[in-house]
C-alpha cells in the first residue's frame, strides 16, 4: 500500500488504510521510496499492524540518500 505523507498526516481515529497484503505476509516499509525496515503484517485485537522484523542500518540509510 502506498500513501503520500499528506495522507498519512491526515489519518486519525477511525481512519481505514487498505492493505494489499494478508496477515503473516512479509512487507517492506519505505519512506520517500527508500527502504527503512522489513516486517510482516499482523492482526492485533482485530486491527492490522506491522511488526518490524529488521531495520536498515544507519550506514545503509545514509548511502541510500546519495
Amino acid at each position: 500500500t502506498n500513501m503520500a505523507i499528506e495522507d498519512i498526516l491526515n489519518l486519525g481515529p477511525g481512519s481505514v488504510v487498505e492493505l494489499d497484503k494478508l496477515a503473516g505476509e512479509p512487507v517492506d516499509l519505505l519512506v520517500n521510496n527508500k527502504l527503512l525496515a522489513k516486517g510482516e503484517v499482523v492482526v492485533v485485537d482485530e486491527n492490522f499492524g506491522l511488526r518490524v522484523t529488521s531495520m536498515i542500518s544507519p550506514q545503509d540509510r545514509i548511502r541510500s540518500l546519495k
